[in-house]
């Protein structure tokens, strides 16, 4: 079944718990969520934005871009920043290239069309957005692109669908999943979180096996290498697409909602808000909203 509205956040809470007994058996083995006149999305002067749905980093002008309930917001000094004027639900969020964004979810209330706002493109950082496919159809809670092919999660189905031409769309599998990777170098190539653990895919997503390794909960697959946080916190890395891991000096502080890397700069926003960054693998954190 898939994952509907904010119960996503609500089944991270969940997987931590479940995950935290898994890991705690593994590792005897081996390893072990803003507007500043409104608290619709951030609390002025709290340094916080609520239900964090996304992460990522614009090549244009190398800012964070933060997908929330109320719209998009860009990360500059130690101030969030609405971006346009759009205050929707933005759910699945995926940055695509300089100021080209992906997004999905739900209209903001009082909007105009239909519940589902399907494939959303924009092209100038999020400052206006133009529907491309799947309008009342789909609601994707995950959106990854790699080598010209998009990935997206959809809540009313629980189906993973892929598009090469972000018009045409094939469903691939179903899979209960709070978050998905994909190779930057083999757009094939998928890995998802879920209950039963870490899961890959070698064709497009259409079939998945186990693939052991920690119990994680968040990813993110860069060209370099994986980064992953665990049920427990711990920030895990794979050099060599997951068939092997290793702990780092730093573990995520809070609860973890989600993730993204540039460069060797980790990003994290937590469920009570916080978005936070660690140049240093994890060992020490820096708050990115005053």
């Amino acid at each position: 079944m898939a994952l509907k509205g904010q119960n996503r956040l609500a089944w991270l809470g969940v997987a931590f718990g479940v995950l935290l007994l898994v890991a705690a058996v593994a590792t005897a083995v081996s390893w072990r969520e803003g507007t500043a006149t409104s608290t619709a999305s951030t609390t002025a002067n709290s340094g916080r934005l609520t239900h964090v749905h996304g992460l990522g980093v614009n090549p244009a002008d190398g800012q964070l871009y933060v997908a929330t309930h109320h719209g998009v917001f860009r990360l500059s000094g130690a101030e969030a920043t609405r971006v346009g004027d759009g205050r929707q639900d933005t759910m699945g969020f995926t940055v695509t290239g300089p100021d080209e964004f992906l997004a999905s979810g739900h209209p903001a209330p009082g909007d105009q069309g239909p519940a589902h706002l399907g494939l959303m493109h924009s092209t100038d950082a999020g400052r206006s957005w133009q529907n491309l496919s799947l309008a009342g159809q789909a609601d994707f809670h995950l959106l990854r692109f790699s080598g010209g092919v998009v990935y997206g999660l959809d809540s009313t189905t629980g189906a993973l669908m892929a598009s090469s031409d972000r018009i045409t769309w094939q469903t691939r599998s179903r899979i209960e999943a709070y978050d998905l990777a994909v190779d930057p170098t083999h757009p094939d190539t998928l890995l998802a979180t879920t209950e039963q653990g870490l899961r890959r895919s070698t064709d497009g997503g259409r079939t998945w096996t186990s693939a052991g390794g920690p119990p994680a909960v968040l990813l993110h697959w860069s060209p370099r290498k994986l980064v992953a946080v665990t049920a427990d916190g711990t920030l895990v890395r794979s050099l060599d697409a997951a068939a092997t891991w290793s702990a780092t000096a730093g573990r995520a502080p809070g609860d973890p909602a989600a993730l993204t890397v540039h460069e060797n700069v980790i990003y994290l926003a937590t469920r009570d808000g916080r978005v936070l960054r660690s140049a240093d693998a994890g060992a020490t954190w820096q708050p990115m909203m005053a």
